[in-house]
């Protein structure tokens, strides 16, 4: 199978369904930034020692593939777009998983800079990169139908990368970099 087809160099995509678009379609751009997403969710795993942690990781990545593939898909491809690419469960996993972990994180009192440890300062990018996903879903679901637990898991997933975030300083004994308006001016 060869990765380059040459049909893309007109500045259009396929979408799953075969339909056509330009490349910079709002579609593309959030399916893309999910599949961006995913890929720093790889780096946080490769960084990050925790098993169970890595364990809900692998998940998530799952999730974030049938996700892009939902988004990618055309209107055509009816299966793909009824089958439910995030249920009330995967949000409460990621609930769950931040009240656990929130269990034993001291208080947070302050803003946090991005930092801290290499594991952690990537979970701040995914979650940035979360963010943007969410932003480019919302301007799409404007556009056509997206299912709205779609928005709310990827809404959830960025809480959850900064609760992490503060859980893998914590591990790796990093000390949480507190924002200072003093600092600032």
């Amino acid at each position: 199978m060869k990765i380059y087809t040459r049909t893309g160099d007109d500045g259009t995509t396929g979408l799953i369904g075969g339909s056509r678009v330009k490349k910079h379609d709002i579609r593309l751009e959030a399916y893309g930034t999910v599949d961006e997403l995913n890929s720093f969710i790889g780096v946080v795993r490769s960084l990050q020692t925790d098993a169970h942690a890595d364990s809900v990781l692998e998940k998530i990545q799952h999730k974030l593939f049938i996700i892009g593939a939902n988004l990618a898909s055309d209107n055509s491809i009816s299966l793909i777009k009824k089958q439910m690419p995030v249920g009330k469960t995967d949000i409460e996993l990621l609930e769950k998983e931040m009240d656990l972990m929130n269990e034993v994180l001291p208080e947070l009192r302050n803003f946090i800079l991005p930092g801290g440890c290499q594991a952690s300062a990537f979970c701040h990018v995914a979650r940035t990169v979360c963010r943007r996903a969410e932003r480019h879903i919302v301007e799409l679901s404007e556009k056509t139908e997206v299912d709205p637990n779609l928005v709310r898991y990827i809404n959830r997933l960025s809480d959850y990368l900064f609760v992490l975030s503060r859980k893998v300083s914590m591990d790796q004994k990093a000390p949480e970099i507190l924002w200072s308006q003093e600092l600032g001016e």
